[in-house]
């Protein structure tokens, strides 16, 4: 079981590769079997090419990630963040679970449009 220092190291990596809109780089992080459901209810992205597709859509932005608050227990965290991207600021919950390697093994964000800011 990868270590808390493990998980919150790849969380923090995570946060930085998004806010460097570095697809390729954020799907390093994840496991080859990963899923994300990103929004909760929306469609589950599995393994790494569908990963890599998911996060095309920041490739190149000029964003910032802001942690609120990290939670690790296990080979889980949950954490509680802000993404501002294109003049809008999106606050998140997201669940991830990691592998023995420290690898995301899913990834559930929760949020929706009352969770979005213009401005």
């Amino acid at each position: 079981m990868p270590s808390a220092e493990d998980i919150t190291e790849a969380v923090n990596r995570y946060l930085e590769t998004v806010s460097q809109g570095r697809p390729d780089d954020i799907a390093a992080l994840y496991a080859d079997d990963a899923t994300i459901e990103d929004p909760v209810g929306s469609d589950v992205h599995i393994g790494q090419e569908a990963i890599r597709g998911f996060y095309k859509a920041v490739e190149g932005a000029n964003a910032t990630t802001e942690m609120v608050t990290l939670r690790v227990l296990g080979s889980e965290a949950a954490y509680f963040w802000r993404l501002m991207i294109g003049g809008m600021t999106i606050e998140i919950i997201s669940v991830m679970t990691f592998n023995e390697d420290a690898k995301i093994a899913s990834m559930k964000a929760y949020w929706g449009p009352d969770n979005i800011t213009q401005g």
